[in-house]
């Protein structure tokens, strides 16, 4: 794989001198700053189901923030994130009553950690599983990196809102990886990979294997790997997919819980449990723990695709457990993508149950005892209807901001009047770093807009918004220029072909302000010259390519301020 064409030297947070390189490449280039971006979500299932003051809602994080993995420090929780081929990558999170969460920023951060220049959208991190080791205080992060020949890894730190390590290559296939440390302070991993050659009995046969960790050479100890689990919890009932693997340890038992199914509509979550760490692990009868997948397609309110979960002791002695879920709009549109959720755990049994994860999924949860909802307050992360809005003028952009297969210090200079996004060689299309900077979509009913500074000198110049759900399905609304005259365009890319929508010619002043309102499965692109009164380009078109139902892949879809000096959309 390619890498980015930098001397290695600049590429540890050396973040100015990206700044610098992007600036000099583009001083023939326009000018385009974007300043008070705005978002408002107006979802119906939070309009109709209002919070109690002893309520929260679930999923804990909208939008795309699927495959959970949490730990726990003393009183701190930490949970995280697949990125794929976003940019930082592991978005991590701290919260100390699992309710409240905070981002204290990415475990990915540098170039030399993520490898993903050339991936596509669903490339990258899968699957990131944090546990801290209170033997040695220290937090690891170990995930599958499909991109630039990485692989299994793992990185570590003291303090998570820090920075971590770099990436430690792991000596073993598959995916999916876990860590556990034992009461002897001995370290396993274990992982979903494929069975052994020649044993393969249908398509979607896998297993989970173990290894023996040496934590003094963060490797797996060669010739230690065992398979714990064949096919699933009954392979004669040919199960798919059982992945997602976690250990825990509980009243002297050994716990294995994984996800079986897909990550899709026969999504899972199932339970074992071993009198060693060895084995043998005997799945619990009443398998599945948690599933969405026995109730009708057309139910109301409807959360589906429940699995890849994790477990944490909570600060009242209760266990929950976070896990990735759907939330479709009205057409069964899934645009939002997997969603972070949360639901406590009865594990006064033999073994561990999610409780109310076996029948439809209500938006609220009581509160754990003694908590106060901070919703979207105090850094806390918003949940329901919330506006987000943000001037885009602080030096430190806001965590949510992320780019796409590279850094965005590669192409943004945040200045005081907002941030000026110097266009790369590269468009919306490309298997390459792009100058965009996106945010999550969080809501099915939305209305997202931001004022943007900017002239084009050329028709190869573009700027203004996309949504885009990958590089071969996503809307570019923006302006260019064609002879003398100046156009917004709106287009269309699905499966990697294009088609202009509309394109309007237009006279203005210094700024115009982008506005995309989504309706249902609808989306309304608008524009005003003014600030005040929007004018509407290309009437309502449909929501279906945001959607991964549509568009393949594992992500949720993303707003992004978009400029490129590479425009392929010629206005009529």
């Amino acid at each position: 794989m390619k890498k980015i064409t930098m001397n290695p030297n600049f590429l540890k947070n050396k973040t100015s001198i990206f700044a610098t390189l992007a600036l000099l490449s583009v001083t023939s280039l326009s000018a385009q700053t974007f300043t008070d971006f705005q978002y408002k979500g107006n979802d119906k299932i939070y309009n109709d189901n209002p919070l109690k003051s002893d309520e929260f809602y679930s999923p804990i994080l909208q939008g795309c923030y699927p495959d959970p993995s949490i730990t726990k420090k003393g009183e701190d929780y930490y949970l995280v994130n697949s990125s794929f081929s976003m940019f930082p990558g592991v978005p991590i999170f701290t919260s100390k009553d699992l309710v409240n969460w905070k981002q204290v920023g990415h475990v990915l951060d540098r170039p030399s950690q993520l490898k993903v220049e050339k991936g596509g959208v669903s490339h990258g991190i899968y699957a990131p599983d944090i546990k801290y080791n209170k033997f040695n205080d220290t937090f690891y992060m170990i995930t599958t990196q499909i991109a630039g020949g990485v692989g299994n890894m793992v990185v570590k730190t003291k303090d998570p809102a820090k920075g971590w390590s770099e990436v430690q290559k792991l000596n073993f296939d598959g995916i999916d990886p876990a860590i556990f440390f034992d009461d002897d302070g001995k370290a396993y991993i274990v992982h979903n990979d494929a069975p052994p050659k020649g044993t393969e009995q249908y398509q979607g046969h896998r297993v989970i294997k173990m290894w023996d960790y040496d934590l003094e050479k963060d490797q797996v100890i060669a010739g230690s790997d065992k398979i714990i689990v064949n096919g699933g919890v009954d392979l004669s009932q040919k199960p798919i997919w059982i992945e997602g693997p976690h250990i825990y340890k509980y009243k002297g038992k050994y716990y294995l819980m994984c996800a079986e199914g897909g990550t899709g509509g026969n999504h899972s979550e199932v339970i074992f449990m071993a009198d060693s760490m060895k084995g043998p692990f005997v799945p619990a009868k009443n398998n599945p723990i948690l599933t969405q997948r026995y109730f009708p397609r057309d139910r109301k309110e409807k959360v589906d695709w429940a699995g890849h979960a994790d477990l944490v002791e909570g600060p009242n002695g209760e266990w929950y457990g976070v896990f990735l879920a759907i939330r479709p709009n009205v057409n069964n549109r899934v645009t939002k993508g997997r969603e972070t959720f949360i639901l406590p755990v009865d594990w006064s049994g033999t073994y561990p149950v999610f409780q109310n994860g076996l029948v439809p999924m209500k938006p609220k949860l009581k509160m754990p005892e003694g908590v106060q909802n901070q919703n979207g307050q105090n850094g806390f992360f918003p949940n329901g209807n919330f506006t987000y809005s943000d001037k885009l003028t602080d030096k430190n952009l806001d965590f949510r901001w992320i780019a796409m297969r590279g850094p965005r210090e590669s192409f943004i200079t945040v200045t005081k009047t907002g941030v000026k996004v110097n266009p790369m060689e590269t468009n919306i299309k490309a298997l390459a770093p792009i100058s965009s900077l996106f945010h999550r979509l969080q809501h099915e009913d939305f209305e997202t807009s931001v004022t943007l500074d900017y002239k084009p000198k050329s028709e190869k110049e573009l700027s203004g918004i996309s949504l885009y759900q990958s590089e071969t399905f996503n809307y570019v609304f923006g302006i260019t220029k064609k002879d003398k005259d100046f156009y917004i365009v709106l287009e269309r890319t699905e499966k990697g072909s294009s088609k202009l929508i509309a394109s309007e010619k237009i006279s203005f002043g210094k700024t115009i302000k982008f506005q995309a309102v989504g309706e249902k499965d609808n989306i309304s692109f608008n524009y005003s010259l003014d600030g005040k009164n929007f004018k509407n380009l290309g009437g309502k078109v449909s929501g279906d390519i945001l959607s991964t139902d549509v568009a393949g892949g594992f992500t949720g879809s993303l707003i992004g301020l978009y400029s490129t000096s590479s425009n392929d959309i010629v206005p009529n």
